[in-house]
């Protein structure tokens, strides 16, 4: 294979993965990051990094030695992802990358309802005075989101209020991604797309979709935030985390994830998945319902 190198991280996770299988099949050189490489995926003309931590500045440099592009998914939530997120751009900057693709979200802003959307806008913040083009992926919700989300009892609860969310597929993400990571030119560079779903629903119709997919109840319950908290208390998570749960759902009661874009359509020549495809199409995402129906 020839070309430019394309460096994947989080390569063996839900959107990370499917773009590096994207970007195999094409024939261009990728090259396979992430904290273990053993659970990387083995892909035709792929080639797996060294141990590459987000928070290794050294190790993330050696791993992106020689690559062009890097396709950089956020890392996992903790308290300092964004030092992390940072420590991984100055990294392949200083690797010589020419191009970073950032995977974002949905409404990023300093000021976001959503605690973890902050940290994407800091993240692009400092790609934006970094030496490097760049494009930003901002994802809304995922739309595996809502069946994930709903109790075996059938209920999807949290503090959305009556609000819209434009929930998105995994797939019509990677496609995007790679749409724009194979193009040749600089036509999305400095570029923000929003990558959501058709369509803005409220949580209720999410449920009244899960029912119809389902065929059993399921229903949507409004909390406050005082029983959002507690409703979350038994999983013992720490409060940085419940607060960037709980926050999600605020996000979409104070409208911040209601936009609908046409950039999915753009940038892959066909429709974004709906809610009802989506379930159609990944009946194992609900199965967890069927078992006490």
């Amino acid at each position: 294979m020839t070309g430019p190198v394309i460096a994947v991280t989080g390569a063996s996770g839900a959107v990370g993965g499917r773009v590096a299988a994207r970007l195999a099949r094409t024939g261009l050189p990728v090259r396979l990051l992430g904290r273990d490489p053993s659970r990387l995926p083995r892909l035709p003309g792929a080639s797996p990094a060294p141990p590459a931590p987000y928070g290794d500045g050294e190790a993330m440099r050696r791993a992106l030695d020689g690559a062009h592009t890097l396709f950089l998914v956020s890392a996992h939530e903790s308290p300092g992802r964004v030092g992390e997120h940072l420590t991984a751009v100055d990294a392949a900057v200083a690797a010589g990358v020419e191009r970073i693709v950032y995977v974002s979200f949905l409404g990023a802003a300093p000021d976001a309802t959503f605690t973890f959307a902050r940290d994407h806008w800091h993240t692009e913040a400092h790609i934006r005075t970094a030496d490097v083009r760049h494009t930003f992926l901002r994802d809304s919700w995922y739309l595996a989101a809502l069946p994930a989300m709903t109790g075996t009892d059938g209920v999807l609860r949290g503090p959305g209020g009556e609000g819209r969310v434009s929930a998105v597929a995994h797939e019509d993400i990677a496609d995007s991604a790679a749409a724009v990571l194979t193009e040749r030119g600089t036509g999305h560079d400095g570029v923000t797309y929003d990558l959501t779903g058709p369509e803005a629903f409220t949580l209720a119709e999410a449920a009244v979709e899960l029912t119809r997919r389902t065929g059993r109840t399921v229903r949507y319950v409004p909390e406050t935030r005082e029983e959002a908290y507690a409703s979350r208390a038994r999983y013992g998570a720490e409060e940085w985390e419940v607060a960037g749960w709980v926050t999600s759902y605020e996000a979409i009661a104070a409208g911040e994830l209601a936009t609908v874009s046409d950039a999915v359509p753009t940038l892959t020549g066909r429709p974004a998945r709906s809610l009802a495809t989506f379930l159609r199409e990944n009946p194992e995402s609900y199965r967890h319902l069927l078992s006490d129906a």
